[in-house]
């Protein structure tokens, strides 16, 4: 009980700081909407995707990048807390490292449920097909994303030496995981050994089931390997924030 309690006081801190600071607070959620409205409208003209809803082909896509993108920011931040003295206050602090971990994860999906529920919202305007079902288990699908991806900057930020360290990494393993994912365009659209690196990519396959539940299948191989995939996923990385985190505040 302590251990829950003192979870839910870092995320409220967490989300009273995400709220007062208005910039990030009005960009965290019109962003998504301008990949909608300037992206989405583009693939119209694709065979494979315009036989159907253009909706139904991209938003599912573009709720698997809003999950990765979700649990980023909070490298910066912690980095930044590291180098103001405020990661040594908690060392004094009787809190329990693990809730210091997942007030910051949980932030990072409750921010993410807020956005992606604001894009559902306005893409079922222009031909999104909301199957209750299935946008339930991808919620818990794209949630252990961020989750994973929330707890590993979580780690790097207390490990990396400077910002520009943090920017590096973060960069540098963001864009290729996003491209080999079929986010914005599937991966079919491409050639065979693009298909076949794409398969080394975890959210790929997180990609691939997302599309399935949208549209309401529940029962796929696709969605066992998703959630095979970022559970496991899960695991190491908290286990790895974990450690940082015990041997960053002791």
């Amino acid at each position: 009980m302590k251990t829950i309690h003192e979870t839910g006081l870092l995320f409220k801190r967490r989300m009273i700081e995400q709220i007062r600071s208005l910039i990030w607070f009005f960009m965290g959620i019109t962003t998504p909407l301008l990949y909608l409205i300037f992206f989405a409208p583009l693939l119209g003209g694709i065979p494979t995707i315009g036989e159907n809803s253009v909706a139904d082909a991209f938003v599912p896509g573009l709720l698997a990048l809003f999950a990765l993108n979700s649990g980023t920011g909070i490298a910066w931040i912690i980095n930044n807390e590291r180098t103001t003295g405020v990661i040594e206050r908690f060392r004094v602090s009787p809190v329990n490292r693990l809730s210091l971990l997942l007030g910051n994860v949980f932030k990072d999906v409750a921010m993410f449920l807020i956005t992606s529920l604001i894009v559902i919202a306005v893409s079922h305007f222009i031909g999104f097909h909301i199957h209750i079902f299935g946008l339930t288990v991808l919620f818990i699908l794209l949630c252990l994303v961020t989750v994973v991806v929330s707890a590993a900057c979580s780690g790097l930020g207390l490990i990396a030496k400077d910002i520009g360290t943090i920017a590096a990494v973060v960069t540098g393993l963001q864009l290729p995981i996003t491209l080999l994912s079929g986010v914005l365009l599937p991966i079919s659209l491409g050639p065979t050994w693009l298909q076949v690196i794409a398969h080394l990519n975890p959210l790929y396959y997180v990609v691939e089931a997302s599309r399935l539940l949208s549209g309401g299948v529940l029962w796929d191989m696709k969605v066992f390997w998703a959630f095979a995939v970022v559970i496991l996923l899960s695991v190491v990385t908290i286990s790895w924030a974990m450690n940082i985190y015990r041997r960053a505040v002791s």
